[in-house]
């Protein structure tokens, strides 16, 4: 079972149609689909209205058999903050899980182009990308301890599949991030580019994939996906485990206020 963010938040009410397209930017660049996040005044963090576009496009992506490849990005400063806190992001969707993405079965290629902070759930948005683009100005960050969380979009089990698994376990235990040069240079981002040019360089990576056989390239994805997907789902599993241990805790509320009240925390460690 998929840990659902939304059981550390209510359900918020239903996103209105205007609020949904104004959280992401959405072109065709040929056979091509840019996917822009847009809600830079809370660092692209993810709310019900974010989760419900960012559904829709992918849905989009791998149900027009004239789009080939996508490129998710958050614009010229900043990739994604992860989950709003104030409000949670939704419930999971039916077809994406968390986010609307990170559980997503997907055929058609996704490349993320990544400039600025990309920090728990965005990092984990990132690492449900086939392909990471990002500028020297990049970082990477799993946070979620310091507010008493642990990552449930993935981290703990594609975090040590996609990083060196003892820098994995750093990240996630200290909370501490990474800058793009490190990612670089430990596999995480495919290409390094100067900043500014991480959405550029992102289309013309997905141009070639869009340029190569549509049936290869599926079947390509489609036989990754398979062979992930046994550890995909004890992932899962050891992932609702976690959350279970850290949802009803005096941590994670204490890491919460201290959070929203912009001083350290004071963990009963409980």
């Amino acid at each position: 079972m998929l840990s659902p963010v939304s059981a550390l938040w209510p359900e918020p009410p239903p996103p209105t149609d205007a609020d949904v397209a104004a959280r992401l930017a959405v072109e065709r660049h040929g056979h091509v689909l840019l996917m822009r996040m847009q809600r830079t005044d809370k660092r692209n963090a993810i709310d019900r209205p974010m989760t419900a576009a960012l559904d829709a496009a992918l849905d989009l992506l791998e149900d027009d058999p004239d789009l080939r490849c996508g490129v998710l990005t958050g614009g010229p400063d900043v990739f994604c903050a992860g989950t709003d806190v104030a409000v949670g992001p939704g419930a999971p969707t039916p077809r994406g899980g968390n986010y609307g993405v990170v559980a997503r079965r997907r055929t058609t290629p996704l490349v993320a182009a990544v400039e600025g902070i990309a920090f728990g759930g965005g990092f984990e948005i990132v690492l449900a990308c086939d392909v990471v683009v990002a500028s020297t100005a990049a970082r990477f960050g799993l946070p979620e301890v310091a507010l008493g969380l642990v990552p449930n979009c993935g981290a703990l089990f594609r975090g040590p599949r996609a990083l060196p698994p003892v820098v994995a376990r750093q990240l996630l235990l200290t909370g501490d991030p990474i800058d793009a040069g490190r990612a670089h240079g430990l596999g995480l981002v495919g290409e390094l580019v100067e900043p500014g040019r991480a959405q550029e360089r992102g289309l013309e990576v997905a141009e070639r994939v869009a340029q190569r056989s549509p049936v290869a390239v599926r079947a390509t994805l489609a036989a990754l996906g398979r062979l992930e997907g046994d550890a995909d789902a004890a992932g899962w599993a050891a992932t609702d485990d976690a959350v279970a241990r850290v949802v009803d805790s005096e941590d994670r509320a204490e890491g919460i206020a201290a959070f929203f009240a912009k001083r350290p925390p004071v963990w009963p460690g409980r």
